[in-house]
């Protein structure tokens, strides 16, 4: 298969994703030992060692490797969670793909393309319950073109409430041509995403049966055509559940060293959706390869292990229970008070469940999950300022691989938590996230950095806004 630098490189070879699993047996004390100290040194796992991590099943091994993954978590993001929204501008979609209720075979399902008033309606109301970051995600459908993102994103730039407006937005959307993603840049996005669902071809095949999607090398190739356009922040993610978690999440590490090695910027989010119950979908209300809590976790803490760089995205499809779990193995970015339909929420009953893409886990508003982060010693975060100031692609990686993002990651999230606090926090909120400001602002290394941040905070205490480093 040629991709599309129209070389013989490709990014998951099969059949040495199945040897790597067949050979592989589960570590003794000694190579798991040797595994973690690798790990600890930050510079990932390879495709054998990886395997190795997924035979484990010797309970001390296992939080062991929690511990390591925790451990790493640390040093690259601190106590931060970023936290974002997702905004489905369509549920129009001409694809097949049996596991989602999007699919055009799916005839039950309400069909919907917001309009650019509907656009603009839902970003108020996201404005006004203190979002700074979205991420619009739209069906796949010829009238979702890249003139069509481009005019959404716009509206959403443009878009303003009470002072407040929205710093970045991230997409999820189908493959685009080399063409596109060039006239999508200077619309100013941040992050692309697209998940493979499976790297396994023949799961695929039968999991996408028709329409567009059904493309596996068009889609596996995506970055191909993105990087060289310029836009630089890439986002792979597979929904477990299709296939085995394990073949798949060799495959998706392969992926994330393929763009690593050939770009040198590996993935800057990697997302871990599990296959959740869906309107008249009979697959993902039983999963063919359903993923098990105590697996669910092992796999976050490999991913964390393996990529030690990489922003850990984990959706509302999982419980609080389970997504506090998660943080505190690798996960760093968080969606909250997600609606999943077009529409979902500016209107009367948000989420019919004949429109929306899955059933939530976590139901909680934003102004809840914030003020359980902060119970839970999490520093919340809204920072859009590496987007803004170009600390992107290769900028970013030289900063997040060594561990020296938190330099600017720390005042940031300070300042933007604390902008939160002023303008839309309950008084609950607002009391448990001053002890928060209060703790983490000792926690910055640096005395002339750390009178700057408390400078800047106070300039927001005086009203002025997106204030950052």
């Amino acid at each position: 298969m040629h991709n599309a630098l129209g070389t013989d490189r490709i990014a998951v070879d099969e059949h040495e994703v199945t040897a790597a699993l067949v050979e592989a047996r589960p570590p003794d004390a000694a190579r798991f030992a040797d595994l973690m100290t690798k790990a600890r040194q930050m510079h990932g796992l390879d495709r054998h060692e990886v395997a190795e991590l997924t035979t484990t099943t010797d309970p001390a091994q296992i939080e062991e490797l929690f511990e390591t993954a925790a451990e790493i978590k640390q040093r690259i993001y601190g106590n931060r969670v970023v936290l974002f929204a997702p905004l489905y501008i369509s549920n129009e979609c001409v694809a097949n793909c049996l596991y989602c209720p999007f699919r055009v075979d799916n005839e039950l399902c309400q069909r919907r393309t917001l309009s650019r008033d509907e656009v603009a309606g839902e970003v108020r109301w996201l404005i006004d319950h203190g979002y700074k970051r979205l991420l619009l995600v739209y069906g796949g459908h010829p009238r979702n073109d890249v003139q069509h993102m481009i005019n959404d994103v716009h509206t959403v730039y443009t878009t303003k409430f009470e002072g407040g407006e929205i710093r970045r937005v991230n997409i999820n959307a189908a493959p685009l041509s080399n063409e596109d993603f060039i006239r999508l840049k200077p619309a100013g996005i941040g992050t692309y995403q697209v998940f493979q669902e499976t790297y396994h071809r023949q799961t695929y095949e039968y999991m996408h049966p028709s329409g567009h999607k059904a493309n596996y090398d068009w889609r596996i190739t995506v970055w191909d055509r993105c990087f060289p356009a310029g836009i630089d922040d890439m986002g792979l993610g597979v929904l477990f559940g299709l296939y085995d978690w394990r073949w798949d999440l060799l495959a998706l590490l392969d992926h994330a060293r393929y763009l690593d090695t050939t770009y040198g910027v590996g993935p800057h989010t990697i997302s871990v959706p599990r296959l959740e119950p869906a309107f008249n979908t009979p697959i993902a209300a039983n999963p063919p390869a359903a993923v098990s809590d105590e697996d669910f976790k092992k796999l976050v803490a490999i991913i964390r292990v393996a990529v030690p760089y990489t922003g850990m995205i984990l959706s509302t499809r999982e419980t609080p229970e389970m997504r506090r779990e998660c943080m505190r193995l690798g996960v760093s970015q968080i969606s909250a008070g997600s609606r999943t339909s077009p529409g979902g929420y500016t209107e009367a009953n948000p989420d019919e469940e004949d429109a929306r893409q899955f059933e939530v886990g976590d139901h909680r508003p934003l102004d809840e999950v914030m003020c359980d982060l902060c119970v839970q010693g999490y520093l919340p975060s809204f920072c859009t300022a590496c987007y803004r100031s170009g600390r992107t692609g290769r900028e970013f990686m030289a900063l997040a691989k060594p561990g020296e993002i938190h330099h600017f990651c720390l005042p940031n999230a300070l300042l933007t938590f604390r902008e939160y606090l002023l303008d839309y926090a309950s008084p609950e909120t607002r009391r448990a996230g001053e002890d928060i400001i209060r703790e983490h602002l000792g926690q910055i290394e640096t005395e002339a950095v750390r009178r700057e941040t408390e400078a800047r905070l106070a300039r927001l205490d005086a009203g002025e806004r997106d204030v950052y480093f």
